[in-house]
């Protein structure tokens, strides 16, 4: 996989590399595909109801968003139940034990809980901010801030669409990110809004959620930038830590591997820059596989899942020495891929590596993907394989999309 370093590139704008140089840089992707990665189509999903904007999936269940306001769960690859927000498109969605938790293009967050008699049955519990909330934080002139067009807002209301959600390890904290260029603080227990962080200069459009108190934005304004939390009494105060990156291109996904070692950032001009935690002294590199915006990334084991613009995923290979090898491509999608999740495959035997990956896509579809980090694939399974691996990219050409791409 071709990723030379130049001085044009994302990675040289970041403070974590400015020592390096052309002879120097710790690009580490190699040209050289691993083959012990296997991905083979076992499916779609497709409904003509709107495009796919969020995936969720655990404990083989699927939750998908789109624009048609509808979230359906899907199990075997059937319809398994529906609710509905009734108002604003569905842009994220995260699973919290019995409650699933989605995000709106009104700047609102819902709260939806299955009953433990019938499991097809969802009921709304809750909808971010509470009406309580917002009562008793309307009174007090003090709590209201500066909105779009100068008007007043109240700090706990997001008054742009919401990008995406995080949860922190224990499920106690989630965390809200929005086209309004703040991320929220909420209480799990009780849903009360903590705190608004006013965190970029344009839209957030990608937040995760670290160890140790650490939580990583992504903006439109090219930046990524590392907070830190702090346990304040009954609230919470988050302290900026640092910029990771600062480039012209708008940041559009981030992602954290398992066990939080290695932080992901994809660009609305393909590349994926990455980081690896507790070393910024030395940025890890990039990686580049996409012609256009990388839109959604997702991380499992030691393998890497990115999906783009360009309508194609591309599966990247982490190994022990820190290098990321180029694994996979695939390319069933005929519109942009929005969204990704994974999880473990549970026809997995012990000890293998098999994971289902998810994929939703604006051309209104879900994909279904074995993929296996395993020794070399049989004759028949690399014959089906390169029927889905059919781009396999040698060298590409980026194309900016601008510095003010939200997604």
């Amino acid at each position: 996989m071709a990723a030379e370093y130049s001085e044009n590139e994302p990675l040289s704008k970041s403070p974590w590399s400015s020592h390096l140089t052309a002879a120097s840089a710790s690009v580490s992707s190699s040209r050289t595909k691993d083959e012990s990665v296997s991905a083979i189509l076992l499916g779609s999903l497709i409904r003509e109801e709107g495009h796919i904007y969020s995936l969720a999936s655990r404990d083989g269940l699927l939750y998908t968003g789109s624009d048609s306001k509808n979230i359906r769960v899907w199990k075997n690859q059937k319809e398994h139940a529906v609710f509905k927000s009734h108002s604003g498109l569905v842009k994220a969605i995260i699973i919290a034990g019995r409650e699933i938790l989605t995000g709106h293009q009104d700047g609102r967050i819902r709260v939806w809980k299955v009953s433990e008699k019938n499991n097809t049955a969802y009921r709304r519990v809750a909808t971010l901010p509470t009406l309580k909330n917002y009562i008793k934080c309307s009174i007090r002139p003090k709590n209201y801030v500066e909105g779009r067009r100068n008007r007043s807002v109240l700090w706990i209301k997001h008054h742009d669409a919401i990008s995406c959600l995080g949860l922190t390890k224990d499920a106690s904290l989630i965390y809200s990110a929005s086209w309004d260029k703040t991320f929220k603080v909420w209480k799990a227990s009780n849903f009360k809004c903590l705190e608004s962080v006013t965190a970029h200069d344009d839209a957030v459009n990608a937040l995760v959620v670290g160890t140790d108190g650490l939580v990583f934005t992504g903006s439109a304004d090219g930046t990524v930038k590392v907070w830190r939390r702090e346990v304040q009494g009954k609230g919470t105060k988050h302290f900026f830590s640092q910029t990771l990156l600062k480039q012209e291109c708008a940041v559009t996904a981030l992602a954290l591997s398992p066990d939080s070692s290695y932080l992901y950032c994809g660009s609305s001009d393909g590349v994926v820059n990455y980081w690896e935690q507790g070393k910024p002294e030395s940025h890890g590199g990039f990686v580049r596989g996409h012609k256009l915006a990388v839109l959604c990334l997702v991380t499992v084991g030691n393998l890497l899942m990115s999906g783009s613009a360009d309508m194609a995923i591309c599966v990247w290979k982490r190994l022990e020495n820190g290098e990321h090898r180029f694994a996979s491509i695939l390319t069933s999608h005929t519109g942009p891929v929005k969204c990704l999740s994974v999880e473990k495959d549970p026809e997995a035997t012990k000890g293998e590596q098999q994971w289902i990956l998810y994929s939703g896509s604006l051309d209104k579809s879900v994909k279904k993907w074995k993929v296996s980090d395993t020794p070399p694939a049989t004759a028949h399974n690399q014959q089906h394989r390169r029927s889905v691996d059919t781009c396999y990219p040698t060298a590409v050409s980026i194309r900016k999309m601008g510095s003010r791409t939200v997604i």
